[in-house]
């Protein structure tokens, strides 16, 4: 009951020690997008989601060598655990090769129809 006691003070004291933060608005309800943000341009934005897709695919693809790696190591020599990490290994593997291969279809699609894919350089999309 003590505890209680000495834990209820506290909060109280804290709560009358603290001075309040007085934040004036700006008149605005909500986030303002930048001007940069307004999509113009479907190309662009097809091509940016194509890069994105590229870029988490290839992060899923090292998530999951490692993860196999990883079980691998942890088997002790089990045979299905192995089996298991490899399987995961190789197929982050065939998923590295389907990940070329769609970039490389893209870059040549691209090529031949004279259209700026976007892939030419792995820029990080920005978040707005």
């Amino acid at each position: 009951m003590k505890k209680l006691a000495t834990l209820i003070n506290s909060a109280l004291l804290s709560l009358t020690l603290t001075t309040p933060a007085l934040a004036q608005g700006t008149g605005t309800v909500g986030f303002e997008k930048p001007a940069e943000a307004k999509i113009t341009d479907i190309g662009k934005l097809i091509s940016t989601g194509i890069s994105v897709v590229i870029i988490i695919s290839g992060i899923l693809v090292f998530v999951f060598l490692v993860w196999g790696g990883i079980e691998w190591l942890t088997s002790g020599g089990d045979k299905t655990k192995v089996e298991n990490a490899r399987n995961r290994i190789v197929s982050a593997l065939v998923g590295l090769a389907i990940i070329a291969a769609s970039w490389a279809l893209v870059r040549v699609v691209a090529y031949f129809f004279g259209v700026d894919a976007g892939l030419s350089t792995f820029t990080i999309p920005k978040p707005y």
